[in-house]
């Protein structure tokens, strides 16, 4: 079978081709549709897909190979995170919470960036995504500065979770340090609730040198299978703290 002969078009009631049906190049893409619904998203995630386009194309499922992953006993706590951390907490203006504002947080993922022309995270994304928090499978972590009504969002990220697999979607920062302070307390919480992994989607320095690595899409996909099986936590009984030295 062609490489061009293995993109397909899904209708809503198709199901969406094996990961393995992925294109080389571009490095997985798989299929292209118009649903987001929380069925077919929830579909993707549990073998392994996810959405990723721009503005003006079809929703373009991807599965790529390698895939970036974070092993949450990896994370890399730098020697600039622990310095930021310990500032934080002697300062005691800072707070971490999980849940409190998904929809700021996705909106704050979605705002312009100086590297980048635009963004991923349209109208219909943040919907889609708002859609499966709602249904207590897609969850955010904030950092906030000052307190009560007048706090701040300085950084934050959201995802999806399945079982005790959780996929990465997406950071923001307003201030040095923010989306990987949320980060490495999300991978200090999920690592106490038996989480063993954190899908990174793609490879990027950034993530890199954070501690996650490539692994084979067969190696994510059996450990996948296993992780979204298993029972996942009460999310309303965790707790993130700043990251401890």
């Amino acid at each position: 079978m062609s490489q061009a002969s293995r993109f397909v078009w899904v209708n809503p009631d198709d199901a969406l081709p094996a990961p393995d049906q992925a294109l080389e190049e571009p490095d997985g893409l798989l299929a292209a549709g118009a649903d987001l619904s929380a069925a077919r998203l929830i579909e993707a995630y549990r073998h392994g897909i996810y959405p990723w386009y721009a503005d003006g194309q079809p929703v373009l499922w991807w599965s790529p190979n390698p895939r970036m992953v974070l092993y949450l006993d990896e994370f890399r706590r730098h020697r600039s995170l622990v310095k930021t951390a310990r500032r934080m907490r002697a300062e005691r203006t800072w707070t971490l919470t999980i849940d409190r504002d998904f929809a700021g947080v996705i909106r704050s993922c979605s705002e312009p960036r100086a590297d980048q022309r635009g963004t991923w995270i349209n109208d219909d994304i943040a919907a889609a995504y708002l859609d499966l928090h709602h249904q207590g499978l897609a969850h955010s972590v904030e950092l906030w500065h000052g307190s009560g009504a007048r706090a701040l969002l300085a950084g934050g990220l959201y995802g999806v979770a399945l079982g005790r697999m959780f996929y990465g979607e997406s950071m923001f920062a307003r201030v040095t340090d923010a989306s990987k302070i949320a980060l490495a307390a999300l991978a200090t919480t999920l690592g106490n609730a038996g989480f063993r992994m954190l899908d990174c989607q793609q490879n990027t320095r950034h993530l890199a040198s954070l501690g996650a690595r490539a692994i084979a899409r067969t190696s994510f996909l059996e450990e996948l299978a296993v992780l979204i099986e298993q029972p996942g936590p009460d999310w309303s009984t965790l707790r993130v703290d700043l990251p401890a030295s």
